[in-house]
């Protein structure tokens, strides 16, 4: 089920942002009087055809292979054009309107992400309160003085509002200038106060990973501990425990944690325990005495006491009203809002793309189809304003993507019509193909690269 909801999200997904993308290209091209002659979603065998009834009969199309699309229009390079036809060829036409059509997938693209980000923050965006939990001893931020309950309010004067906000402003300050970020905190007394971080001997892209972690920063999550999963055959699943149960105490002994509840049970092999759990059911909740007798097994190469449950976490009625956040904004402030986070998450991915070239970051962070499907999966349960969010971020990529300088990329186009303005001809078709050749070759080993590391995601 999982896999057809990610599969299901992936498609929409890339379908929604190639259609986009294509539709730029196709609406300017019309508008500067270009003959199109096909916009296809997707490659391959079409699925639906529809032929408009104006005099150019444009085809739509929607095919079979959902991973990009094309808008196809009328060019001496790929066959006769009658003569009456010539003013709305493509490659006849001035540079200026080929360098108009070739910009306008991305700019669609970046379009789309505004408004996207925009609709997101006037419904509202759900969020975490950047509370600090735990200070790792050594690390950046003990030495900027961190403190356990701080509340970081703002990163170098932009005030932060969430925990996601804090990661990608310290990513953000981080790639401008390591040397000296200041943070805004608010500490557990209620005083404002100031943490200045260093982070020059820290390389946040050398790795995946949370860059406030990274930091030396653990974000406060006080989770209770709940059974998220049952495995079969095991002793939790013979006792009668169940997916969701949380689990409120044992022999009498509460749990503050995951760890403080797994620390008991693995410490009570072999001796009957009585585990006070609480269940939903279709009447309401009710609290359940389940005994059950850990037994010894294997962890990481330690015995231990085990009953055969995934662990997961619940945050009590007071914790989650401390920590959750909705950020909401007026029409016209989620506009720019949403302007101002497409352009500094395109201007940020600029940045992570230059040091992945330069081998400051890890080739690791690249990732694939298999990536985005699961990220789409999860976003789409969480609702329509999250996936709306995801679909601003992988728009706003695509848009960066095309507009590098690659050949059989919008941006190997647009620089062949530079060349073209500065030199007065055309680039030749021999050095545009070599060039197409090059560009096929970058993009296939990028492609190859992104389908190796999704792989060792999942196999991880």
């Amino acid at each position: 089920m999982n896999f057809l909801i990610a599969l299901s999200a992936f498609i929409v997904t890339i379908g929604i942002l190639v259609a986009i993308h294509e539709y730029g290209h196709f609406w300017v091209a019309r508008k500067l009087g270009v003959k199109v002659l096909r916009y296809s979603v997707g490659f391959g065998k079409p699925l639906y055809t529809y032929i408009s009834k104006d005099e150019d009969k444009i085809e739509y199309v929607l095919a079979a292979i959902p991973f990009g699309g094309y808008v196809k229009m009328l060019d001496e390079r790929e066959g006769d054009v009658p003569e009456e036809l010539k003013h709305r060829a493509f490659n006849l036409q001035p540079v200026w309107k080929r360098i108009a059509i070739v910009l306008a997938g991305p700019v669609a693209n970046f379009i789309f992400a505004i408004f996207a980000y925009m609709l997101t923050y006037m419904v509202g965006v759900e969020g975490v309160k950047p509370y600090v939990g735990g200070v790792v001893e050594n690390s950046p931020a003990a030495e900027a003085g961190f403190e356990r309950l701080d509340v970081i309010t703002a990163i170098n004067g932009t005030e932060v509002k969430s925990i996601r906000d804090a990661r990608l402003l310290m990513l953000d300050e981080y790639l401008a200038n390591p040397d000296k970020i200041n943070f805004t905190v608010t500490n557990e007394s209620g005083n404002s106060a100031l943490r200045e971080m260093n982070l020059s001997n820290i390389n946040l892209l050398k790795e995946e990973g949370d860059h406030l972690e990274k930091a030396g920063i653990t974000p406060w999550r006080p989770y209770l501990p709940a059974v998220g999963q049952v495995v079969p055959g095991k002793v939790a699943e013979k006792a009668g425990f169940k997916a969701g149960d949380k689990l409120i105490s044992a022999n009498g002994k509460t749990f503050d944690s995951i760890k403080s509840f797994s620390d008991f049970i693995s410490k009570s092999a072999d001796t009957e325990i009585i585990v006070r759990v609480e269940r939903k059911l279709e009447e309401g909740k009710k609290e359940i005495d389940i005994p059950v007798t850990p037994a010894w097994g294997e962890v990481n190469g330690v015995k231990r006491g085990l009953i055969g449950v995934a662990m997961a976490g619940y945050l009590s009625e007071e914790v989650y009203d401390k920590l959750h956040v909705v950020v909401t904004y007026s029409p016209l402030k989620a506009l720019e809002k949403g302007a101002v986070e497409t352009w500094n998450m395109s201007i940020m991915s600029l940045k992570v793309m230059g040091r992945l070239v330069t081998g400051q970051a890890s080739l690791k962070h690249i990732s694939g189809p298999v990536t985005i499907a699961t990220y789409a999966g999860e976003t789409i349960r969480h609702g329509l304003v999250v996936f709306l969010g995801f679909l601003a971020i992988i728009s706003l990529s695509l848009g960066v993507m095309n507009l590098l300088p690659i050949p059989v990329l919008d941006g190997g186009h647009l620089l062949f019509y530079i060349v073209e303005l500065v030199k007065g001809s055309p680039v030749s078709e021999t050095v545009q193909e070599y060039g197409m050749r090059l560009g096929v070759a970058m993009v296939g080993a990028f492609m190859m690269l992104a389908f190796y590391n999704d792989i060792l995601r999942l196999i991880n």
